[in-house]
């Protein structure tokens, strides 16, 4: 299994890619993956001093990344069957912690970003689709591939957000339900929300 450590350090070189997506109904998931992508690179390629500045990173994510994210569904999917054993205010509390472990690693990962290419995969999707793939394959500067998969649900508003991110096959939020649910068993929920804000500080 790869490790969250391990996991990260190949998801940043996709996070140029990653799935902030513009607020219109009327834009495909990947069309709007891309014209993000495209912003957020062009951002760091034009910005060379970001990639050395933990403030501006958090800012860049926070504000182009992070509303774009089902953060509490991904909290629910991490902890699949514990999710039903926290309280309302629990649930809360994980995915406000989740989505600052998140935002933070994406911070550090993304310092480590080079020119990297990214190629498109079609879109197999029909009109009556709410929750379709992405398909990417960020392409490095030492000419290997890593394929990069969007889990992307369609909002109420009729918004596409992200609740789920697979690197080479590998789910970040699988890969962490088995440290979420070891905690969990032995500790319990609140020692969860505890372990995640210590990771936080």
């Amino acid at each position: 299994m790869v490790s969250i450590r391990q996991w990260w350090v190949q998801v940043s070189v996709a996070l140029a890619a990653s799935v902030a997506l513009a607020a219109s109904a009327q834009v495909a998931p990947d069309a709007q993956v891309k014209a993000v992508a495209t912003e957020v690179t062009t951002v760091l390629k034009n910005d060379a001093g970001i990639l050395n500045n933990q403030a501006k990173l958090r800012e860049l994510i926070e504000s182009k990344l992070a509303p774009n994210f089902n953060f509490a569904r991904m909290t629910q999917l991490a902890m699949g069957r514990n999710w039903s054993k926290a309280s309302p205010e629990q649930q809360a509390a994980l995915s406000k912690e989740f989505k600052t472990l998140l935002v933070r690693t994406y911070s550090a990962s993304l310092s480590n970003f080079k020119n990297n290419t990214i190629d498109y995969r079609p879109l197999r999707m029909q009109p009556s689709d709410t929750d379709v793939t992405v398909k990417t394959v960020v392409q490095q500067t030492n000419g290997q591939g890593i394929p990069i998969d969007y889990s992307m649900e369609k909002a109420a508003d009729g918004s596409w957000k992200a609740y789920d991110v697979a690197v080479a096959g590998v789910s970040l939020v699988t890969n962490y339900r088995e440290e979420f649910n070891n905690v969990i068993g032995n500790q319990g929920v609140d020692a969860l929300i505890k372990q995640l804000q210590s990771k936080n500080k």
